[in-house]
């Protein structure tokens, strides 16, 4: 192996793939990334085995190789080199790498000894921004809850139809969906149902998320790859490659309530202050109550109250303004989960419809049916 990079270039790769690289004890190849030069390209390469992400750069090449070398040195020693050209060679596993002043050789391991990262058919897809995906998949990635005895739960949702993608997570306290109708490019020949890991889904939001660049999704029976294409030319950029959760995802849409008994639209902001404020005294059960008393209100107005009350700390109430409609509600949830869900939804007024005082809370952002995040509220003992 003998090329030429610029040390920024080859810094953002390291950065992109050492997201995945672990300190693993058992399988120490693990810690490392993977260099390989081919033809105009360098492609850097790490895997936990349970996620492989892959990444090049258009360079200069004079030769073609490949080595495997601890990643976490390796991004270390570049970011303390200046900002200039960086000669890269390896022979015999190991990498020597000068730049201005400096002259480094870094002992490395063979690449055969490298697990291969599973490589998937493009024969069905969709595609669509990039950017825009992850920053709506945000508003639900956090939900999911590491279960050992219910694995399903431990990922995220993806029904994949051809002009539409659906997620959903849940951690059996709480629901958030979302819909993305924003597919460009669709070769789909029936519809997929999978269930993605929440690490991955994580990691594909970090590195995806910032890019400008058209994203493709492709399947297979276990696997799910993420991939972005260079702006020079029609070659990847990045690309994240997945193991799915095998199992039955549960039939969530069951648990979205189709009507409501009381609607009240708020103020996001303020709900959410308020929501925070009360929960200073919530105690240890994280206990807030919403109370609609259409009595109680004074004439003209349409107000909710939240409050709260622990035996050690005091207790709290406040007031708030909004659009009420139908029946009075006396409803406790758990604070943590109604910030989160207010939290993530967008413009500045939010939907919160009741459903009793044993029913599910549903948040929507007012005039946005693409978010639905479903509470379940904490019954009286």
């Amino acid at each position: 192996m003998n090329l030429q990079i610029l040390r920024g270039k080859l810094k953002e790769g390291l950065g992109i793939v050492d997201r995945v690289s672990s300190k693993s004890l058992t399988l120490p190849i693990l810690n490392n990334v993977l260099l390989e030069s081919e033809k105009n390209f360098l492609s850097l390469s790490t895997t936990d085995l349970e996620i492989g992400i892959r990444w090049w750069a258009l360079t200069k090449i004079e030769k073609e190789g490949k080595v495997t070398i601890p990643s976490k040195l390796l991004l270390s020693f570049i970011n303390s080199l200046p900002d200039k050209a960086i000669q890269i060679s390896a022979q015999n596993n190991v990498l020597n790498v000068s730049c201005d002043k400096y002259n480094t050789k870094i002992k490395g391991f063979s690449a055969e000894e490298f697990p291969l990262i599973p490589k998937i058919g493009k024969d069905e897809f969709v595609a669509l921004n990039g950017a825009i995906f992850c920053r709506d998949l945000a508003q639900i990635a956090d939900i999911p809850l590491v279960s050992t005895t219910r694995p399903e739960i431990s990922g995220i949702y993806f029904n994949f139809q051809k002009n539409l993608i659906v997620c959903a997570a849940t951690d059996s306290f709480r629901l958030g969906e979302k819909k993305f109708s924003s597919v460009s490019q669709s070769s789909l020949s029936k519809n997929y149902s999978l269930i993605v890991p929440q690490k991955t889904v994580k990691e594909v939001i970090n590195i995806f998320g910032d890019s400008a660049n058209e994203m493709k999704i492709y399947f297979s029976p276990n696997q799910i790859m993420f991939e972005s294409l260079m702006q020079e030319t029609d070659h990847p950029q990045v690309q994240l490659t997945s193991r799915l959760i095998d199992g039955e995802y549960p039939n969530y849409a069951e648990i979205i309530p189709k009507g409501f008994a009381t609607r009240a639209v708020l103020d996001k902001n303020e709900f959410f202050n308020q929501v925070k404020t009360a929960s200073l005294f919530s105690g240890k059960t994280n206990e807030i109550r919403i109370r609609i008393e259409k009595k109680a209100m004074p004439a003209g107005r349409q107000e909710i109250r939240i409050s709260s009350q622990s035996s050690e700390l005091g207790e709290h109430q406040s007031v708030m303004g909004g659009k009420i409609t139908g029946e009075d509600a006396d409803v406790a949830f758990n604070y943590r989960f109604l910030l989160d869900g207010i939290s993530k939804a967008r413009g500045n007024e939010i939907t919160i419809d009741l459903n009793g005082d044993s029913g599910p809370g549903v948040l929507r952002s007012e005039g946005d049916e693409t978010y639905t995040y479903v509470a379940m509220p904490i019954k009286a003992s």
